[in-house]
């Protein structure tokens, strides 16, 4: 039952503004526990002229979110506008800047700059408060203009605001730096003691103006450190470095949970205003952004994050997600598929919100390899969700295509490449995978090999899955196409059989008729797009067998469950299956990726088999650029997904120097 809201002044001042902070935190308590519609209208009551300087702001984050959750034309220019219209009232508020005799003065004398922590030091405390919110603005004015304009000018000029942004975190987190250490000396009378012991918060600093910087700043560490080393360049050529372990650091520390003991967590009467802004970074950060680095990550963390919120929110949308994607990192996608089915029921305010635990169950049933269902969630995503029309419609058919109603998945792949959208002027990378992979199919008759499993696995959906659902489901669904290939399964004669001597003949084509065809007249091997389908299907036979071998390091695994293949015998499926891709990739016409991601997995089995010098040789190929047994003159541009591969490619090296499992 929903608690009434605290009583607000009626009337405004700007120098009473922080008389709005309980009122504010009351609306976000709302939003948190899915009444998204009463928060909304609650803000909106409190400042109809959108003047007072909490609820513009806080009304205009709303906005946002509508926005970037719909992706539609009209919400984002209103999240647009409102933000605008938050961020002069946050101007408003702020502390003057000093005349020009006072800026030349500042850089003759620190203590006169404006741009330290005693310019900060200066400020009332509702000047310190517009300052924060006035980054906070520019910040999700920027990121929806961004989005909204999709022009590369614009997004140059967004840019540059986050320069400006980031410059303010920093002055800020500086000025709490300063009082903090002067509250810890004048706390510790011995100063030896003092220069050793661990800082103090000075008391004096309100809450939520702390936990409003400490978001900011571990943001901008997280997003610095994730950047590619070429970007990451030209930014610290303006003094921006990015430390992502500071970042977490700060990211937990407000809410309690860097210690690992939960005693220590805040409770939620003492918790900044932004706390649950914290918790969620930290939750995207351990078990999303976790498929494309490995530094920093802690699932045991998101689970206590995820239980204390569930608690506090038991109907919270955002927590459910969490999880939802918890279950899902542990193997678990029966238990996330529970999660992500009661957060789409515990609210109904916000569409849009809905179609996120349409697609995450999307992902969660590949992951148990019900492609029927799987199916059912793309289709509806297509029919209501605006995001990506592109992927939903391919992941539809890519289904269908699977379940071979290829009339009905026909009819989906021409509509795939008029759906793409462009987001900073630049092309959706898995867009433009799912525009590719249509047209093959068109163009090869209407025909894909494993279009399902190879879409589970761009989703890591494979990584996620069940040891038994590998083997009793997909691993089959590989044998077949393999056969329909002409092709045995790796390193063995007959299905499930023992390994043997694992020569190159395994990988071989079925002996053919005098005329170049299959026994059954169905396969030519001139067949165009041939041996694309063959390293496709190897790529993905190799995938297999390395999870089933060793599973995601997070997987929660079944103890009492015994697979019926030894360890080393699956890794050796694995190798050989990695091999054949390396063989057969300069014979690939289009699917050149495949080479590049078949090294990086081969790279990844090698880590966990302990041949650290062997895995760390693929992935430097994978990085130099090089072509990779590729035919150079068969591949123009880039290959599909090429960025995320460096991504990820980079962070594997970085785990397998601190020795953690890939």
């Amino acid at each position: 039952m929903s608690r009434p809201p605290p009583p607000v002044p009626s009337t405004y001042t700007p120098e009473k503004a922080l008389d709005d902070l309980p009122g504010i935190q009351w609306a976000l308590c709302e939003f948190l526990h899915s009444r998204m519609l009463e928060s909304e209208e609650f803000c909106d009551r409190m400042d109809p002229n959108k003047e007072r300087l909490c609820f513009a702001n806080g009304y205009g984050v709303i906005q946002v979110i509508k926005g970037l959750m719909s992706f539609e034309d009209k919400d984002l220019l209103a999240a647009l506008q409102h933000m605008k219209r938050g961020t002069s009232v946050a101007a408003a508020h702020r502390k003057p800047p000093p005349s020009l005799a006072g800026r030349l003065a500042g850089y003759i004398v620190p203590g006169l700059s404006y741009s330290g922590p005693e310019w900060v030091a200066q400020m009332t405390d509702v000047e310190r408060h517009a300052e924060l919110m006035y980054a906070e603005g520019l910040y999700y004015k920027s990121l929806v203009g961004i989005v909204y304009s999709g022009d590369w000018l614009s997004f140059i000029k967004e840019m540059l605001n986050m320069r400006t942004i980031l410059s303010t975190y920093r002055q800020l987190g500086r000025y709490l730096e300063a009082a903090d250490a002067a509250y810890t000396a004048s706390h510790y009378q011995d100063s030896e003691v003092s220069l050793n012991a661990p800082p103090l918060e000075d008391p004096s600093i309100d809450r939520h103006f702390r936990s409003g910087v400490y978001v900011g700043l571990g943001l901008s560490h997280l997003a610095l450190s994730l950047m590619p080393s070429r970007i990451l360049t030209i930014v610290e050529m303006f003094g921006y470095r990015g430390d992502r372990m500071e970042g977490l650091r700060l990211l937990g520390s407000v809410g309690g949970w860097n210690s690992g003991d939960d005693k220590d967590v805040v409770p939620q009467a003492e918790e900044g205003l932004r706390r649950p802004m914290c918790d969620m970074s930290l939750l995207i950060f351990h078990l999303v952004l976790s498929t494309y680095t490995f530094e920093g990550v802690d699932v045991n963390l998101a689970r206590r994050i995820v239980e204390w919120n569930l608690k506090t929110y038991p109907n919270g949308v955002f927590f459910l997600f969490g999880a939802g994607r918890l279950a899902l990192v542990r193997s678990q996608p029966e238990r996330a598929l529970e999660y992500y089915a009661k957060a789409a029921q515990c609210q109904s305010q916000y569409r849009n919100l809905q179609h996120i635990s349409w697609w995450e169950s999307a992902i969660a049933n590949f992951a148990l390899w019900d492609v029927k269902a799987s199916k059912e969630w793309w289709s509806r995503l297509r029919a209501e969700a605006t995001w990506s029309k592109a992927t939903y419609t391919y992941g539809e058919a890519a289904c269908l295509a699977s379940l071979g109603e290829h009339d009905a998945a026909a009819d989906l792949m021409e509509k795939v490449g008029g759906l793409r959208q462009r987001i900073a002027g630049k092309s959706i990378p898995i867009e433009k995978f799912a525009a590719r992979k249509a047209r093959k199919y068109l163009a090869q008759g209407n025909h894909l090999v494993l279009p399902a499993m190879e879409l589970a696995y761009v989703f890591c959906a494979l990584s996620h899955a069940p040891q038994r659902v590998v083997l009793e489901k997909m691993i089959p669904d590989v044998r077949k196409a393999l056969e329909e290939l002409g092709l045995t399964e790796a390193g063995c004669g007959s299905p499930g059989g023992p390994i043997q001597n694992g020569s190159a003949v395994k990988f071989e084509r079925k002996r053919s008729n005098g005329d170049g065809e299959r026994g059954n007249g169905t396969v030519k091997s001139a067949q165009e797009g041939y041996w694309d389908n063959v390293c496709l299907t190897r790529f993905l036979e190799g995938v297999c067998w390395r999870y089933v071998a060793y599973p995601d390091p997070d997987a929660d695994l079944d103890e009492n469950g015994r697979l019926p293949i030894a360890v080393d015998d699956a890794r050796q499926r694995a190798e050989l299956a990695f091999k054949a891709v390396f063989e057969h990739g300069p014979k690939i016409e289009l699917d050149h990726y495949l080479v590049y991601y078949a090294h990086f997995e081969y790279g990844r089995l090698l880590a966990r088999s302990g041949k650290k010098d062997e895995a760390r040789s693929h992935f430097d190929l994978v990085l130099s650029g090089k072509t990779a047994e590729v035919n150079p003159a068969g591949r123009k541009g880039k290959y599909s997904l090429e960025n995320a591969l460096y991504v990820r490619t980079h962070a594997a090296v970085d785990a397998l120097e601190q020795d953690r499992l890939l």
